[in-house]
């Protein structure tokens, strides 16, 4: 009876090696997912992976999550995606034979989409022209896709402005991109807390303001598609403050209000 037990164990501690070839094979199967995932060079699946995997090695139990998605976005979109959107964008544009009032290029905070003053107001005027609200209803659709952080940029060209509403170009352009804003938030339903404006009056030219030509093009909305979600928050105002100060200062109207 003693030989036929010590048989049995001896069985059994011959099939060990198993558990061992088991353990081998899912820590090389994670170390190759790991590896993928640093080959595509995205940080925010790689620490979600990374994640997983120190779960994994804890004991626990991991489960991957998806990318923050909305109801209606698609999430947070890479260089690459934006690419691919700047694209789709563009394509709109020329059907809507807008190309010689927008453009759209890739930098390192993300797309731009690049709109001209002739597009978007009268000079000295912050004032949407209903072509710049036809122009912000066609790209509606793509800024509603996704959940990057939306950033309105307002600028000038160098000549100088001293008017009641605008005592500087600083002024000016402010209320220009927030002027954007307030159209995106409020009439075509963009969620304030992803979209921010920021105004640098003449002081980040695309060109030089030596000519007439160079003027225009520096008279410009840079509408920024944002690569990096994360940071942006402490960068520029949400849109809910830039709402509150100005109607603060306008009034629900627009119209500055009379002075008490």
């Amino acid at each position: 009876m003693a030989r036929r037990r010590r048989r049995a164990d001896s069985h059994s501690n011959h099939e060990r090696w198993l558990l061992t070839y088991a353990d081998l094979i899912t820590l090389l199967l994670a170390f190759f997912i790991v590896m993928y995932s640093m080959s595509r060079l995205d940080a925010k699946k790689f620490g979600r992976m990374a994640d997983a995997f120190n779960g994994v090695l804890r004991g626990g139990q991991a489960v991957l999550q998806p990318a923050s998605v909305d109801a209606q976005g698609a999430g947070l979109l890479d260089l690459g995606e934006l690419k691919s959107l700047g694209q789709q964008i563009h394509d709109k544009v020329v059907t809507e034979e807008l190309q010689d009032k927008i453009e759209t290029l890739q930098d390192e905070r993300g797309l731009v989409i690049r709109v001209l003053e002739s597009a978007a107001y009268d000079p000295g005027s912050a004032d949407l022209k209903p072509q710049m609200h036809s122009i912000l209803n066609v790209l509606a659709g793509e800024l509603r896709s996704m959940d990057n952080h939306l950033r309105v940029e307002g600028h000038t060209d160098d000549r100088p402005i001293n008017t009641l509403r605008f005592p500087s170009n600083w002024e000016l352009s402010t209320s220009r991109a927030t002027g954007v804003v307030r159209y995106l938030v409020e009439e075509l339903k963009l969620d304030p807390s992803r979209v921010s404006a920021l105004g640098y009056g003449e002081f980040r030219p695309i060109t030089g303001n030596d000519t007439p030509e160079g003027r225009a093009q520096n008279r410009r909305v840079d509408l920024i598609v944002l690569a990096d979600k994360s940071a942006e928050p402490n960068a520029a105002p949400s849109a809910r403050s830039i709402l509150a100060v100005a109607d603060s200062l306008l009034g629900p109207a627009g119209t500055p209000k009379a002075p008490r």
